[in-house]
């Protein structure tokens, strides 16, 4: 059985790497039966072309889907795209709830003549503890000091389309000759080069890019809204101050955080609203409709197995049942 980490997959091809020999797999069929999702980044045991068993994560992240990695660096564009600090946070707070360390880098530095982007930048971001770096793909700006970030760790990349993350990508590592496009003048938005996730090594010291496609559809629709707050350090110090324990700091009467929010940047309470109100249509989604479903596999003594279904279950007991009947009957006739 050979062991390697998957690094691309294509329709329903896995590639993995191991010892710098690369494989085309499939899954095993009883995999899909367990519904176990692989991601870019997972480690498996595969033989004769198929992957037998997915091992344990040290990490993950849903969108975009990858597993096993280092730090997130959330690529922005200073212009074109122009900077949209709610989309920022959306990024910043998704990076949070995973608990994964965050670098925040700002590209295209060249195309800004204006310093006030920069230093609200920094006037938000620094006192809350995030490492932030200024880049230009096209000049060269600061990517020694992108080189340097990257060294020695598994590094996704993830960030809206037409923000330069290719293009950052080739300027540490020229040869891989990533496709780039500009953003189009009609929508003002980026537009995919990236199709799918993809691990890059970029040297032999263990330097590893993973490279996403853009995306700016994400939400929070997955938590209750007032789990929000604890995304925001800055908002959560106050909770314990509020005057009711389940206060969402918008409307409440005698909420701490309204109180001081002349020392919350507005920006970053704006994404907290937009992302409470998305929280609150989870919550009523739950209410009304139900999300809850059945796991399809089942844990025990390090071993995965195929679990049985509810209705499956409950037509065994049925026939169990009536085969218990059958007997009693039979006897009271004998």
């Amino acid at each position: 059985m050979l062991k390697g980490q998957i690094f691309k997959i294509h329709s329903d091809f896995y590639y993995v790497n191991s010892d710098n020999q690369i494989y085309e797999c499939k899954i095993r069929e009883v995999l899909k039966k367990q519904k176990q999702k692989i991601l870019v980044g997972d480690f498996v045991e595969f033989n004769d072309g198929a992957i037998e068993k997915i091992l344990p994560r040290k990490n993950f992240i849903t969108r975009p889907s990858v597993s096993n990695i280092d730090r997130v660096i959330i690529i922005s564009a200073v212009k074109e795209p122009e900077l949209s600090f709610v989309q920022l946070n959306r990024y910043i707070s998704f990076a949070k709830y995973h608990k994964l360390d965050t670098v925040l880098c700002f590209n295209k530095n060249d195309l800004s003549n204006d310093d006030s982007t920069i230093e609200k930048v920094f006037s938000i971001y620094e006192p809350l503890g995030y490492d932030i770096l200024f880049t230009s793909a096209l000049e060269g700006y600061g990517i020694e000091d992108f080189k340097e970030l990257l060294k020695g760790k598994i590094s996704v990349l993830c960030g809206a389309s037409g923000v330069g993350k290719s293009s950052l990508i080739n300027a540490v590592c020229p040869g891989l000759n990533l496709k780039t496009k500009s953003v189009s003048d009609k929508t003002l938005r980026g537009t995919h080069t990236t199709r799918h996730c993809e691990i890059i090594s970029l040297d032999n010291e263990n330097t590893r890019i993973v490279d996403t496609p853009g995306f700016s559809n994400l939400k929070f629709d997955f938590l209750m809204p007032n789990e929000v707050d604890l995304l925001f350090d800055e908002i959560a110090k106050y909770k314990n101050q509020c005057k009711f324990q389940n206060c969402l700091h918008i409307t409440e009467a005698g909420c701490a955080v309204k109180e001081n929010i002349d020392k919350i940047d507005e920006t970053r309470y704006q994404s907290y609203c937009e992302f409470v109100k998305e929280a609150l249509d989870y919550k009523e989604k739950v209410k009304y409709q139900g999300v809850k479903s059945e796991s399809f596999h089942k844990h025990h003594n390090d071993k995965t197995a195929v679990k049985i279904s509810a209705r499956k279950r409950q037509s065994a007991r049925n026939t169990l049942k009536q085969n218990i009947y059958k007997d009693i009957e039979n006897e009271r006739i004998d």
